[in-house]
């Protein structure tokens, strides 16, 4: 076996993460790891490449032979540099492969090493389908699909014998997820061996030989792929496999507008229009869903909204009042839930404080009402106080997203925009998460502007579709 796990356990402040965790696999298979947020994938996964985060001791018994093992992240911004272009990092990392030039040839060797590791970057960029003129951006220039190509371009460089893969189709359109999918087929005719953890069950079935469930830290059921998904023998896993968005029936939509976009056109500070011309009109009370390819303009559409982005020209109106352009000068009643909610948090601040200071900041309300209120709105989101009184890096990535929206419900908007905020949920967690912020529309009267690359998610939420592509809208429809 090319890799063996014994008796992993982790364990932070008598908390235990992971326990008595044990697997094998084979060059060339893949197995997948599945379930709730905070179950304890990411530990594993982490614990595969002797990783782990700030105050977890991990303990148990992890062999790797025959190569090294890299790591493709849930959220790509982590690890990218944001004041570096992707392709001077990915350079840097393929020249230190390609090994010292030798003595006494040291111009010469730089020379072919430069040359070898750009080679290899355009490779590696390939394998990735990661279109070489985006070498030249910046992380903040890329989609969140794009941003994970280049840590999978990345983690390829290493000439890996292991790959571990945290959410790998994460925020990717369907097109690129079959991209995604046929690539990491090849990985695995090439004897690289893989580890998915994800709560894309598609991807599973397409990919995984081998499929372990856990739960609360632990394995609860294990085996061939087709057995698992086809005759689960757990409840939980059954549970898990039924919870999948089913389509709604739309309500009758409102004629008041509540947020209205007019020829709207925004770039990237020197670069070409990303949005061009695009109007649309959400009423009172309606969700829009915002589909299209990654790198179509999606999510500068939303941020433009959210104030987020200046537009170059183009108008934004809530109610029939144009908004400012500049965020300072915005009230409270748009707010935005992003696709990366590691990011959007502070490291070193606890998490149920982060959220109770948008009550403060926004809505005036005392340290004491608003803790009270950020308690509750937590707790209807699923979380509770033992777990938001810690920093963001103790919270899964799924924990992170459900706390993103209850601080961004904790502001009191008429406007909500979701960039993407149930692709890190497992499938129980997100029919939660959809059933509250349906709940919200009917008791609020909340308008969501809906941005996914999950057609489920898409039927199950949104009463019309607006499809992007090359920064144009090309179509209105119903889901």
């Amino acid at each position: 076996m090319m890799l063996r796990v014994s008796g992993l356990r982790a364990e932070t402040d008598g908390h235990v993460l992971v326990d008595d965790v044990s697997f094998e696999l084979a060059a060339g298979e893949v197995l997948a790891l599945v379930g709730a947020s905070g179950s304890g994938k990411t530990t594993t996964g982490l614990a595969l490449l002797s990783e782990h985060a700030p105050g977890v001791r991990v303990t148990g018994e992890v062999r790797l032979s025959g190569g090294t093992a890299a790591y493709v992240p849930q959220h790509p911004s982590t690890v990218l540099n944001p004041v570096r272009r992707v392709g001077s990092v990915l350079r840097e990392v393929a020249r230190l492969q390609t090994g010292p030039a030798a003595s006494g040839q040291a111009a010469h060797g730089r020379r072919q090493r430069a040359r070898a590791g750009d080679e290899r970057v355009v490779e590696a960029a390939r394998r990735a389908r990661l279109p070489v003129e985006l070498l030249g951006r910046y992380p903040h220039q890329l989609s969140g699909g794009q941003q994970q190509r280049v840590v999978l371009a990345q983690a390829l460089l290493l000439d890996p014998a292991l790959i571990v893969a945290d959410e790998p189709t994460t925020g990717q359109d369907g097109l690129v997820r079959a991209e995604v999918i046929e690539e990491f087929r090849r990985l695995r005719a090439q004897g690289i061996a893989l580890v998915l953890l994800s709560h894309d069950l598609a991807m599973v079935r397409a990919l995984a030989d081998k499929v372990a469930v856990m739960h609360a830290g632990r394995i609860v059921e294990s085996g061939p792929a087709t057995s698992v998904l086809d005759i689960p023998r757990h409840d939980y896993t059954r549970r898990l496999l039924a919870a999948r968005p089913q389509p709604r029936a739309a309500p009758g939509a409102g004629d008041v507008p509540a947020l209205e976009v007019r020829d709207l056109v925004a770039a990237h500070r020197g670069g070409a229009p990303v949005l061009t011309g695009v109007s649309l009109t959400v009423t009172a009370g309606e969700c829009l869903a915002v589909v299209g390819r990654s790198g179509s303009g999606k999510t500068t559409l939303a941020r433009c909204v959210a104030g987020l982005h200046r537009p170059a020209s183009g108008t934004i109106a809530l109610d029939g009042r144009v908004l400012p352009r500049h965020l300072a000068r915005r009230a409270r009643d748009v707010q935005y839930v992003f696709q990366d909610a590691r990011a959007s948090f502070d490291p070193y601040r606890a998490v149920s404080a982060q959220v109770a200071r948008t009550a403060v900041r926004l809505r005036g309300a005392t340290p004491a009402e608003a803790a009270v209120e950020a308690g509750k709105v937590l707790e209807r989101v699923g979380l509770d106080e033992h777990t938001t009184g810690r920093r963001p890096s103790a919270l899964s990535g799924g924990e992170l997203q459900r706390a993103a929206l209850a601080r961004a419900l904790l502001a009191g908007p008429r406007v909500l925009v979701c960039d993407e905020i149930t692709s890190g949920l497992d499938a129980l967690v997100q029919a939660a998460v959809l059933d509250l912020l349906d709940e919200l529309r009917r008791d609020l009267g909340l308008t969501l502007l809906l941005i996914s690359h999950d057609m489920h998610v898409v039927a199950r939420l949104a009463d019309r579709v607006a499809t992007l592509g090359g920064g144009r809208l090309i179509v209105e429809e119903t889901p």
